[in-house]
């Protein structure tokens, strides 16, 4: 008897502590196209926070920072040459790109390079592709790791000000893309 009443005790106790967690760790929704105070804003992955920032490599050699990019929408995508998702979405965002490139909008794309076969995989993929827009290279997997991505691609919609307002897991089309520019640029 003793047993049962302390099992319930538990239970009670984990869905309580759910519900607390649930609701102090919701994503704060923003209304689109709103400025938002960045100096009370914590560093995080989720939507209100701000994107921690990071450097790779490109495939020119080049250190390219996200946080070069404030002033900007940008969409960070993480992807792999393997992936097939990957490789249907790319003509989508190239056209996306095509069409906002001088409209500060900027499509950043992480490859996760630590997955790949062959690093040259990359380079390949982007000729074969015709890709114009920035690719960086995650070689050790440390920025997919801070950003926690378990599914190809996801791609986060930074705003100017550097707050995520969009997370997407799988494929986008230019659709989609173009509906969020139009939200949050």
């Amino acid at each position: 008897m003793k047993k049962s009443i302390l099992g319930m005790l538990i239970l009670a106790g984990l869905i309580a502590y759910g519900f607390y967690d649930y609701y102090n760790s919701k994503n704060e929704e923003l209304s689109p196209g709103a400025r938002v105070d960045v100096s009370n804003r914590k560093e995080g992955i989720q939507k209100g926070q701000i994107a921690p920032d990071f450097a790779l490599t490109d495939l020119a050699g080049n250190p390219v920072k996200l946080s070069e990019y404030r002033g900007k929408t940008v969409f960070v995508n993480f992807w792999a040459t393997w992936c097939p998702p990957c490789r249907a979405e790319m003509p989508h965002m190239q056209k996306v790109h095509d069409k906002y490139n001088d409209k500060n909008v900027v499509f950043l794309a992480v490859n996760l390079t630590h997955t790949e076969e062959k690093p040259a995989a990359v380079h390949e993929f982007a000729d074969n592709y015709g890709l114009t827009f920035p690719i960086v290279l995650d070689e050790e997997g440390a920025v997919s790791k801070k950003y926690q991505i378990v599914a190809y691609p996801t791609t986060y919609i930074v705003d100017k000000q550097g707050v995520i307002r969009e997370k997407y897991q799988g494929a986008i089309n230019d659709e989609i893309m173009e509906d969020a520019i139009k939200r949050f640029k």
